[in-house]
């Protein structure tokens, strides 16, 4: 007798039959029947050989002398086991809140026509819890309507819920001084004041909550609307800094042109030097050779001069 495994892959030639199976709220899944060693694998969600280790070959099912086999005839037991599936808890919404307002008009106009005169009767149906009770006296129930009525003057805040839950405490114990129907409003909103006083703390997390976030935006809201002033005026001083730049730019262009014009002009003033330092070093040397002849000629003339005055000393 041999156990099986149940896995979602094929297992490459080693698969004895197939089955599908649907679990609920998933798809259809194909699945393989994969026989085993004579032993079983409990699949977890980490789990990542899929228990391949444990997978008999097809030539050994084939062998007949591994006793699978009978009559050419191989019996697979299928045993899958599926965990139970725990039904999903049904949470219910949070309570609306529009019912506080009405929930204290109500007390309050039954207060109000309550201070006109005590309706006394009906008491009947109201004893389950009461006979237990400290019966409150008309002084005691007078200064819990008095309380209740304080508190019903203004909207309900946290901090009052201990001396409303007091004062409908004793007005749900008393017997006399309440009205029927004043009896019924106590009777309903103490049996639902756990959830009154839930739901309002709920509104008031998420009143504060909203206007926390209400308060980060705007925040937010500010600091985007400053960024983008100052983006403005990053802006502007680009464009006056860009029509500077262009202003320099001109400028620098007329520099370059002057600079260009100026070293044409000094090349020609080069070429001049040295056309001008040639011919100065050339007339240099005509001078060199013209006063060697001049002083050959004035040693000449001198020689001249010379007999010329004694000629003139012998005959004048």
């Amino acid at each position: 007798m041999h156990k099986v495994m149940l896995i979602g892959e094929n297992s490459r030639g080693r698969s004895a039959t197939s089955v599908s199976r649907r679990r609920p709220g998933s798809t259809l899944k194909r699945s393989q029947l994969l026989v085993v060693n004579g032993t079983q694998h409990v699949f977890t969600a980490r789990e990542i050989d899929r228990g391949y280790q444990n997978f008999i070959p097809l030539t050994e099912l084939h062998n007949c002398a591994a006793g699978y086999l009978a009559n050419d005839t191989l019996m697979i037991k299928a045993e899958v086991c599926i965990l139970a599936v725990t039904p999903p808890v049904n949470i219910q919404p949070a309570r609306p809140t529009v019912g506080f307002d009405s929930y204290l008009t109500s007390l309050e106009e039954l207060i109000n026509a309550a201070e006109t005169g005590f309706s006394v009767g009906s008491r009947l149906g109201h004893h389950d819890g009461s006979l237990t009770a400290k019966i409150p006296s008309l002084e005691e129930v007078g200064k819990a309507k008095q309380s209740l009525k304080e508190c019903l003057s203004d909207l309900f805040k946290l901090n009052m819920k201990e001396r409303l839950s007091e004062a409908l405490s004793t007005l749900s114990s008393a017997r006399t001084g309440l009205s029927s129907k004043q009896r019924i409003a106590i009777d309903t909103f103490r049996a639902n004041f756990n959830d009154f006083t839930s739901d309002f703390l709920t509104f008031e997390q998420d009143n504060a909550e909203f206007e926390l976030q209400k308060l980060q935006m705007d925040q937010w809201l500010a600091a985007m609307t400053k960024c983008h002033e100052a983006h403005i005026v990053c802006k502007q001083l680009m464009g006056e800094l860009v029509k500077e730049e262009e202003e320099l730019k001109r400028k620098m262009d007329e520099v370059k042109s002057r600079k260009d014009k100026l070293f044409m002009d000094w090349d020609v003033v080069q070429a001049k030097s040295e056309e001008a330092k040639s011919g100065y070093k050339d007339k240099q040397k005509k001078v060199a050779e013209a006063e060697e002849k001049k002083r050959i000629a004035e040693e000449r003339m001198s020689r001249s001069t010379t007999a010329w005055s004694n000629l003139k000393t012998q005959f004048c």
